[in-house]
Parts: structure tokens; C-alpha cells; sequence
């Protein structure tokens, strides 16, 4: 593997042969454990200013939740926006302006009088910052690994869980001293830090084959040149004047194949400058004809019903159920077991030689299970339970659903970053639609928080469906192209070997025929 460091736009570009599985990814995964933290570990633990904001601004549950689906909403709805951002500009800049709209958004909301100014504040503004911190960082590390991608995406995603873990009763705890306000506001100052693992994420660019070297290119046209000038001495030699050199004499000869090559060379070095490169698309939308990642797009659709509320309602779920002491604790308990789940399934995918999709199709089968499970809760054991369980399971998923669409499955690692942005899109309007849908549900049915969870583990169990149909599609999309014939295959690769002949070798070889011709007449 070798490794070049350039200069693109200014920022530090680190260049490969082939995917490095290491060396900076490293501290890649590091900056994005903490951004994990920061943006998503955040947003999953704000379920204990919930029942604070419904008390201070008087409004219901459904209009509380708002907030965070209008946040999701915005997050994933900007995804194109933030793949055609890094692709213009750097996953660097794009991911530290998005920690500083995450950190002046929840600053803002500190000083917020009304519904309104919070759905403004963290709604828009951070939710367009969590945008474009997450993503970037996501993407650019799947870049960095190729063979322990799903285990070191596992174990990065975990800062996610001991955000959760650790933030849960330390914001009940400031909250009940200071305020929720004064605590929006140390929040707001810790995610700062986001800027700091934006700098960290320095390009990667990948190419394949390298381009053979200018030098090796010049030594073989002067090898050409020089077995050119040995048939021309030989032809003086023999007392016949070769037409292959201009010159009346060999040494001047040899001095104008001397300027010759230099002026050849010269041209080889501004051609090879001048070649245009292939730029990539901002955004390939060609990837919406893949049957595959319609199938698993509509998977993610409908999974995220349940990938938010559930943390947003366990919370009043334990106080309603007179678990009032360990109600913010119920948070820790998922945390804890999501982090298991993540390290299982990045060491199940990374181990196992088998189709990791049907893994994951696996893990949502029973995510979606033990949703439903939720409103048979009666006790503290079986919140608990049922708690732990999610947690595992949801680790399971969360930490894969993303970078499974850079496996051959679905799209491929060389569409990754707009398979990410129209994927994360998509899953926008289930985002905004499905904590207000949970919210109008538990006031409708009279403060019970099981129908909630009674609807995400609906909305699961169908993305599971369309989970199932994503490999069955990638198959009968295989089978669909019709197979080229032996011979198509031999004119081919006749026609590329033709390519790869030397335009000078060709100019050579005409060269040295009408040399020789020239030379018959003359002995005529």
C-alpha cells in the first residue's frame, strides 16, 4: 500500500493504492465516536426535559414532540445538502460549521419563551447541524475500512450509548439544580467540541491503479529512440543513407534526435498534465434505479418509526407505571445493552462469511417484537426487561442499517456518499411524522404510553418486510441482464489490447517499414 499526502483546497488529503483499514482511520473513528456522542447521544437523552417543557410552556405531549421530530426531520431531510457540501467543499469545514449550528441551536433554545422558539432553535438550526456533523463523519470513515468496517463502525457508534448512559442522569441532575434552561445551555457549550472532531477527519482519496510514472514513460521512448538511431547507424554503416534521420551527417543526426526527444518529452509531460480527470457527480441519483436500495430505502422508511420514540417515551412510560426513581435510569439500561449490541453484531458481521443482510433482517425482526411487547408492560421487571432487550437489539441495527449500503447487497462502497444522502432523506418524513404520531396516540388514548410503542413496533414490522425483499430484488436484477456471449467477450478484450498499444511504438514501427522501403528503391 502506498500513501501520498497532498494539498486539495487547502486541507490535508491523504492518497492510497487501496483502502488503508487503519493508519488515520484510526483517529477518525475516534473523532467520530465523540461527534456520535455529541449530536445523536444528545438528542435520545432529551427525553428528561420532557415533562419540564410540557409543565413551563403548558402544551401537550403531541406538541412537545415536535421538537425533536421537526430536529429529525431537518437532519435527515438535509442529507443531499450535506453530500453536496463535502463533495464541493470537504467533509472537514462542511462537519465543523455543523457543530457550531448544533451548539448556537441548543444555546438558543436556553432562551426560548415559547413552543415555537424551541421548534426554531434546536427544530432548525440544530437540526441542520446535526446534519452536517454526522453524516460527513460517517461516511468518510466507512471510507477509511474496508475489512473491519462493521466492527470499528460498531465500536465508533457506541459513543452514541455512553453519551446516553452517562447524560441521562447527569442532565437530571444539573436540571434539578439549575434549571433546564441554564442546563440547554452547558449542553450547547459542551457540543463545541464537535468543531474540534470536524478538524480531525482528514480526506482520503483512493485510486486503484496508479498511473505509471512520467520517468518510466521518457526511459522507454528513449529506448525506442536509441534502437531507432542503431538501425540508422547500421544503414550508414552499409553505405545506404537512411530517410529516418533528417540530417545529412551522424552527428549532427544524433544532435537532432537528441532535440527531438526533448521536444517529444516535453509534449508527453503537457499532455499528461493537460488530460481532464473524471469528476464525480455532487449527488448520483442513478442509484434510484436500483432495485435493491428502493427496497432498502422504504426499510428505512419505515424502520425510523421506531428508532426514536421509544426513547422519548420510556421516560413518562416508567412514571406513569409509579417508577418514578428509576425512570431516568431506564435510559442507562438500554444504553448499556446497546453497547453489547453494537460490539455483537460489528463482530458477527466481520467474523461470519455469510450475507449480512439477512443478519441485520434478522435483528429488526426482533426489534420489532419486542416494540409490541412494550404495552403488555405492567411492572418494574418487565420495563426493565423489555428495556434491555431493546437496547441490545436497537444496537443491533442502528450501528448497521447505515453502513450496510456500502456492501455489494445494496449499492456498493463506490456510491456510498449519495446512497447516504438520498437514504438518510428518505428517512426524513418517518422522522417527522413518527414522535407527533406517537404523542397524538397517547393523548388520544387517554395517557397511554404503550400505544406509542404499540405503533412503532407496527411501523418496524413492516421495514422488515421490505428488508426481506432486498436481496430477492438484487438477485432477479442479476439474472435480468443477459450474458455476453464468448466471443463478445474475446473482441473485447481484443479491442482493449489494441488500445493499449503505444501510439509511439506504432510511429515507430511505420517509421522503421518506410525506412526500409526507401531503402530498397534506392539499392533498385
Amino acid at each position: 500500500m502506498t500513501v501520498f499526502v497532498g494539498k486539495t483546497g487547502g486541507w490535508t488529503t491523504n492518497v492510497y493504492t487501496k483502502t488503508p483499514d487503519g493508519d488515520w482511520g484510526w483517529i477518525i473513528a475516534v473523532a467520530f465516536f465523540f461527534t456520535e456522542a455529541l449530536t445523536y447521544g444528545i438528542i435520545k437523552s432529551f427525553g428528561v426535559f420532557f415533562y419540564d417543557l410540557m409543565t413551563y410552556f403548558e402544551e401537550s405531549n403531541s406538541r412537545v414532540s415536535w421538537i425533536l421530530s421537526i430536529s429529525m426531520f431537518v437532519m435527515m431531510f438535509t442529507a443531499p445538502l450535506s453530500t453536496v457540501l463535502s463533495s464541493h467543499f470537504g467533509y472537514r469545514p462542511v462537519v465543523m460549521l455543523g457543530g457550531l449550528l448544533v451548539s448556537l441551536g441548543m444555546m438558543a433554545a436556553s432562551f426560548a419563551r415559547t413552543i415555537v422558539d424551541m421548534y426554531i432553535a434546536i427544530g432548525l438550526v440544530s437540526g441542520i447541524g446535526f446534519c452536517l456533523s454526522f453524516l460527513p463523519s460517517v461516511t468518510v470513515l466507512s471510507l477509511y475500512f474496508e475489512k473491519y468496517r462493521s466492527l470499528v463502525m460498531a465500536v465508533a457508534s457506541t459513543g452514541e450509548c455512553f453519551a446516553i448512559f452517562t447524560f441521562a442522569p447527569a442532565f437530571t441532575l444539573l436540571k434539578n439544580h439549575l434549571g433546564w434552561k441554564n442546563c440547554l445551555l452547558i449542553i450547547g457549550a459542551l457540543q463545541l467540541n464537535i468543531i474540534v472532531c470536524g478538524a480531525l477527519l482528514r480526506p482520503i482519496v483512493i485510486r486503484r491503479t496508479e498511473e505509471e510514472p512520467v520517468d518510466v514513460v521518457i526511459e522507454t521512448k528513449h529506448m525506442l529512440e536509441n534502437e531507432e538511431t542503431r538501425i540508422s547507424v547500421d544503414s550508414v554503416d552499409s553505405g545506404v543513407e537512411s530517410l529516418s534521420t533528417s540530417c545529412d551527417h551522424l552527428d549532427n543526426s544524433n544532435k537532432c534526435k537528441t532535440d527531438d526527444i526533448r521536444k517529444e518529452n516535453l509534449k508527453m509531460l503537457s499532455s499528461k498534465k493537460q488530460k481532464p480527470q473524471h469528476q464525480p457527480k455532487l449527488l448520483d441519483f442513478s442509484i434510484l434505479k436500483n432495485k435493491s436500495f428502493i427496497f432498502y430505502a422504504l426499510f428505512g422508511l419505515f424502520a425510523t418509526l421506531g428508532f426514536f420514540a421509544p426513547q422519548l417515551y420510556v421516560i413518562p412510560l416508567s412514571i406513569r407505571l409509579g417508577i418514578n426513581e428509576w425512570a431516568a435510569y431506564m435510559l442507562s439500561a438500554m444504553a448499556i445493552m446497546e453497547v453489547f449490541g453494537r460490539l455483537s453484531i460489528g463482530w458477527v458481521l466481520n467474523k461470519l462469511p455469510i450475507w449480512k443482510i439477512y443478519i441485520e433482517l434478522i435483528c429488526v425482526s426482533l426489534l420489532s417484537l419486542v416494540l409490541l411487547c412494550f404495552p403488555l408492560i405492567k411492572g418494574f421487571w418487565s420495563l426493565v426487561t423489555c428495556s434491555m432487550l431493546y437496547g441490545f437489539l436497537f444496537g443491533t441495527v442502528a450501528c448497521s442499517h447505515i453502513p450496510m449500503l456500502a456492501e455489494d447487497d445494496v449499492v456498493g462502497v463506490e456510491k456510498i456518499s449519495s446512497a447516504v444522502g438520498i437514504y438518510v432523506f428518505i428517512q426524513s418524513f418517518s422522522g417527522l411524522a413518527g414522535p407527533p404520531i406517537g404523542g397524538w396516540l397517547v393523548d388520544v388514548t387517554g395517557q397511554n404510553y404503550g400505544s406509542a410503542f404499540l405503533f412503532c413496533g407496527i411501523g418496524m414490522s413492516v421495514g422488515a418486510f421490505f428488508l426481506a425483499l432486498v436481496q430477492p430484488s438484487k438477485k432477479w436484477s442479476c439474472q435480468k441482464q443477459p450474458l455476453e456471449t464468448d466471443k463478445q467477450v474475446e473482441l473485447k478484450q481484443n479491442i482493449n489490447i489494441v488500445e493499449d498499444v503505444p501510439e509511439d511504438l506504432l510511429q515507430t514501427d511505420l517509421k522503421k517499414s518506410e525506412s526500409l522501403q526507401d531503402q530498397f528503391q534506392s539499392l533498385a
